[in-house]
């Protein structure tokens, strides 16, 4: 089985966790899904790319940082759906912890946004519930 007929069809996606100096690097998404929200940086798997390979090219595509993409750390599906019930987006996310390698930080492609944030400065910002459900699997956030 799969979706009705919509040519629609579940995308792979990845994130990278990037803690530098104390801070994590979080976008402001510019787009659906979670539009306006802050979430780790990221986004669609190319075909032949390993998932190293394309969370190296959506961070610099995203923030101008290079990064090196290391192990898979948190898995999850994010599922929209419309006001009826159709499905809108269907992804898998593999989020990877990173290093920060070089660059200076600038907002770019998908992103509104892109700052470093400490434990401490996200409790006043909207983020997705993956993001903060992520942060506290990983002990950023208490």
């Amino acid at each position: 089985m799969g979706i009705e007929k919509t040519n629609q069809y579940v995308s792979v996606a990845v994130g990278a966790i990037v803690v530098y100096d104390g801070k994590i690097l979080l976008v402001k998404r510019n787009k659906a899904p979670h539009k306006d929200f802050w979430a780790i940086p990221g986004g669609s798997v190319k075909l032949g790319e390993s998932l190293q390979e394309a969370a190296e090219r959506e961070i610099r595509e995203e923030t101008g940082l290079t990064i090196k993409g290391k192990k898979p750390v948190y898995t999850f599906d994010l599922i929209e759906r419309d006001e009826k019930g159709a499905v809108r987006f269907h992804y898998v996310i593999v989020d990877l912890s990173a290093d920060y390698v070089s660059g200076k930080l600038h907002p770019a492609d998908d992103a509104r946004d892109a700052r470093w944030f400490s434990s401490e400065e996200l409790s006043g910002i909207y983020l997705t519930e993956s993001t903060r459900q992520l942060l506290f699997q990983i002990g950023f956030l208490a």
